[in-house]
């Protein structure tokens, strides 16, 4: 699920809420009680998890070990 921000346009009370995308937007502010809460655009955050998705599925050959860089002996 997304995070969202929202800030107070009463309070400038400030939050983030942890979201479903098809969820409706919060209008209600927590601090004061009013309906003037409003959604901020802001910069997506995401985390890839799993183990080596990156590093095996989208390089092939000598390439797969590009970010841990050449050993030299």
């Amino acid at each position: 699920m997304p995070m969202y921000d929202y800030q107070c346009a009463s309070c400038d009370h400030h939050m983030e809420v942890l979201q479903k995308i098809s969820a409706a937007p919060l209008t209600d502010c927590p601090a004061c009680q009013k309906p003037e809460l409003k959604k901020l655009i802001s910069a997506p955050g995401f985390r890839l998890g799993g183990t080596g998705w990156y590093e095996t599925d989208f390089k092939t050959g000598a390439k797969k070990n590009l970010a841990g860089g050449d050993k030299a002996d």
